[in-house]
């Protein structure tokens, strides 16, 4: 970090809340850090009262937001037949068997998300030690196994979340982008909040949320109200 870049985040950190404040004030203290230079994206991080090294207490999975992220993204699909076609005309940036899983094989990677039919899934599989560090192996629990190659295709193009918790006990995911109107901000960072709860591992202990805060690409975080 520069000298130029690390006072701006001393400056930054002396204006963040040094309380937990409600979602609405979170937002618009991100905003206001933020500035207008970029279009930042809004990230909603949770530190959650789980062991990771549980397997009934891994959370993972995926979402599609009321207003969705701001971004679109490069899904590439593992099928054959019909869904070939039924995939590209969805978005996929590329779709295909044997061929597309050699080309990813030979080191290819241009592509955020990788979705797969449950057929394909034995010899996706091949890709494990290639996909699985990058987080994009296709999983039933992420939700990118799925017969209906098309419409998983159609929801992670226009921003679909995947979510994982870390070693940690953390979930990070976007939730938007700055300029986002501030409500539509508030809804996609409830929708996240609410869906997490909902999936509380029966196995989980004590308190389940313990942290929340927001922040943007480049901002310190603004811790959020649990309650």
């Amino acid at each position: 970090m520069s000298n130029k870049q690390g006072k701006r985040y001393l400056q930054w950190l002396e204006k963040v809340p040094k309380n937990p404040v409600p979602l609405a004030e979170a937002i618009e203290a991100i905003k206001a850090l933020a500035g207008c230079k970029f279009d930042q994206t809004v990230e909603l991080s949770m530190h959650l009262g789980i062991d990771p090294r549980q397997a009934d207490q891994a959370l993972r999975g995926s979402i599609s937001l009321p207003h969705g992220i701001g971004q679109s993204r490069k899904v590439i699909a593992f099928c054959e037949g019909d869904d070939v076609e039924a995939a590209k005309a969805a978005g996929a940036t590329e779709a295909g068997s044997d061929e597309l899983i050699k080309k990813v094989a030979d080191g290819w990677m241009d592509f955020d998300v990788a979705v797969s039919t449950p057929k394909m899934m034995r010899s996706v599989s091949r890709l494990g030690r290639v996909l699985g560090p990058q987080g994009k192996m296709p999983s039933p629990k992420s939700g990118t196994v799925i017969d209906d190659i098309a419409k998983a295709v159609t929801e992670y193009a226009a921003g679909k979340v995947e979510y994982r918790n870390d070693d940690g006990g953390n979930i990070h995911t976007p939730v938007g982008k700055v300029s986002f109107d501030s409500q539509k901000l508030v809804d996609n960072a409830e929708a996240m909040i609410k869906h997490i709860k909902r999936i509380k591992p029966a196995t989980s202990k004590g308190t389940y949320i313990k942290k929340i805060s927001l922040s943007g690409t480049m901002t310190p975080g603004v811790q959020v109200t649990t309650a």
